[in-house]
């Protein structure tokens, strides 16, 4: 019987696999056309790219020692006063946040070993501190000069924290900031928060996004509801997307609320998108999925669609991991996005109920279906710390909150200000490929036309290109023209992979446009459109047996559509819970966009599987 960790394993190899095999092909089209790159370079650089695949962790180890001779360089040449050095210094600095998208984390003086900091029983005699040590006089002079060095490239440096008076290892962590020349190369960080119902994550991204605390009875969360239902219910029915901006110097930007007692003052002092995108170095996207049973549907689309850099698990001290909150967290691990604990409304349990809920949800990371490390973050070291390797490392961060008095706060905006961008991540997003966007919204915009909005899955797009949108209900593509892009409400004129935007799209009639569509180049030959398609599946849980014939609600990225199994290379012909095959599916109704290596999720009911595009039929 196939654990779901090999098969996972399994699902990124070919995953990995299949993405070099496509990264490739353009290649390979255009060295046969222009003769300007030998046709030996691309298979070279999938061969790179796998080897760098099978050895991430090493390389991970690798870049962080070099960086800590860069660091070491810098601090040398600045303690020097010669003009030269200086200048070397400056020109370092400014390769350094280059290099890392215009933010870094500077650390001065003795580290801490990891396993220490994060099992909280670090002390001055633990074992395993690296790095330079240095004196109190040290780190203010290396501190000033690190300021005004990065103010001359035009950043801002923030100080994190500093560990001083009663240290024998005195330290500090400064935040090294670029702003971006403008809105469209603003980084951004997509969040997907899901939860119980009643577990309060409406209440903490109201808290989180407007900067008032919470009365205790849901004040905060009333300016996040999109329909009347859910004011009055009190329940998420829809996804609902709120952001967070950070400022240069690291500050949340939050509206200037002067009369926090007054429930209108706090739905009406609210920041407009635009305002935020303007002054923010750094943007947080939360994604507000359902927590109740009945909107199951939605915030499976949220989470296979959204393409988020991690999922916040909201849990209630109160209630525990109860409920849907196991059936979300069975999700994300099932789609291999990092996870964050937010253990919320501790002002109001008792001590022995949080203590309760505490051991449950470390029992459960602990257990053989999620295999991770939990960690308590309690200071802002491990806040720091953790953000920037919890997820390469299966660390899941705790963070224990109060809405209503704001205990715990503090530390999850600075884990959120120093989490990694969604772009980053050049394995996810290929700018230097052809156009793919896939669409997750529709909207009628009056005197604007169909204005489509999703994500930028490779390559880049400028206001006024041809592109194709597709597929119809006939599997063709129909021409259109990007009139205009937003991101995050604000006019921009270009797009890159990894972004999330909007596009108003000319001639093209709303009724015409479904969420699953894409839009590619506009060519002679359009992408083909799949009907039927072949995956590697395992069957999380079903209650009786999967047989040919059997229809079921399939998720692969934003395509969402029922299919139906027409074929499968099981001995007996059956499927039960546990059993792995390799399945035909037919799509339903239409067929959609999608490609080899893409991963799925089908459900039916309780009916859970898991798997892989292996080949389009």
């Amino acid at each position: 019987m196939t654990t779901l960790r090999i098969f996972q394993s399994e699902i990124e190899e070919i995953h990995h696999r299949e993405l070099v095999k496509q990264r490739i092909q353009p290649v390979d089209k255009d060295s046969k056309q222009n003769n300007k790159q030998p046709p030996s370079a691309a298979p070279s650089k999938g061969k790179a790219k796998d080897e760098g695949l099978s050895n991430g962790a090493d390389s991970t180890t690798a870049s962080r020692s070099e960086m800590v001779d860069v660091e070491k360089d810098i601090m040398t040449l600045l303690q020097s006063h010669e003009p030269a050095d200086h200048n070397s210094a400056r020109d370092m600095v400014a390769a350094l946040l280059t290099q890392h998208r215009g933010e870094y984390v500077l650390r001065l003086g003795m580290q801490p070993a990891h396993a220490h900091l994060y099992a909280g029983d670090l002390t001055d005699g633990s074992d395993g501190w690296t790095g330079v040590p240095r004196t109190e006089e040290e780190l203010d002079l290396l501190k000033e000069r690190i300021t005004r060095t990065v103010e001359e490239v035009g950043g801002k440096t923030s100080v994190l924290f500093e560990i001083r008076t009663g240290s024998s290892h005195p330290r500090i962590s400064l935040l090294l900031r670029l702003p971006p020349p403008n809105v469209s190369l603003t980084p951004e960080v997509r969040c997907a928060v899901v939860g119980n119902v009643d577990s309060g994550k409406s209440t903490t991204l109201g808290v989180l996004t407007r900067g008032a605390l919470d009365d205790g009875r849901g004040r905060a969360r009333i300016g996040l509801f999109r329909h009347k239902h859910e004011i009055e219910t009190g329940r998420t029915s829809s996804v609902g997307m709120e952001i967070l901006g950070f400022g240069p110097s690291g500050a949340p930007i939050l509206p200037n609320l002067t009369n926090a007692a007054d429930a209108d003052a706090v739905r009406r002092e609210k920041l407009g998108w635009e305002e935020i995108s303007i002054q923010a170095a750094k943007i947080v996207s939360f994604i507000d999925l359902a927590g109740h049973e009945r909107y199951l549907k939605t915030t499976l689309y949220g989470l296979t669609s959204g393409a988020p850099s991690c999922v916040i698990l909201i849990v209630g001290a109160n209630a525990g991991l109860i409920g849907m909150s196991k059936e979300h967290l069975a999700i994300a691990l099932a789609l291999s996005v990092p996870v964050v604990v937010c253990i919320t409304k501790i002002d109001m349990t008792p001590a022995n109920k949080t203590e309760e809920t505490i051991k449950q949800v470390v029992k459960i990371l602990k257990s053989p279906g999620c295999r991770k490390t939990p960690v308590f973050v309690r200071d802002v070291e491990t806040a720091v710390e953790l953000s920037t390797s919890f997820g390469s490392d299966r660390l899941c961060p705790i963070f224990q909150i109060s809405n209503v008095t704001g205990e715990g706060l503090d530390y999850v905006r600075t884990f959120l200000n120093l989490l990694p961008s969604s772009e980053a991540d050049d394995e996810k997003f290929a700018v230097g490929q052809p156009l793919e966007f896939s669409v997750t919204e529709v909207w009628s915009v009056p005197y604007v036309g169909t204005v489509v909005n999703g994500i930028m899955n490779a390559g880049s797009v400028k206001t006024g290109d041809a592109v194709l949108l597709g597929p119809d209900a006939n599997g063709s593509y129909i021409p259109t023209v990007i009139k205009s892009i937003q991101r995050k409400r604000a006019d921009v004129t270009t797009a890159e992979a990894g972004q999330c935007v909007s596009f108003a799209l000319k001639r093209v009639r709303r009724a015409a446009v479904r969420k699953g569509m894409v839009l590619v180049p506009k060519s002679e030959t359009p992408p083909r459109s799949t009907r039927q398609f072949e995956g590697q599946v395992l069957i999380l849980y079903h209650n009786t047996t999967l047989q040919k014939n059997y229809q079921a609600m399939l998720h692969c990225g934003a395509v969402r559509q029922t299919v139906r199994i027409v074929g499968m290379d099981h001995p007996q012909g059956v499927l039960r819970t546990g059993d792995r095959a390799t399945v035909q599916f037919e799509f339903i109704s239409h067929p959609e966009f999608v490609k080899e290596g893409m991963k799925l999720l089908f459900r039916e009911g309780k009916t859970k599987g898991l798997g892989v595009i292996t080949r389009l039929l």
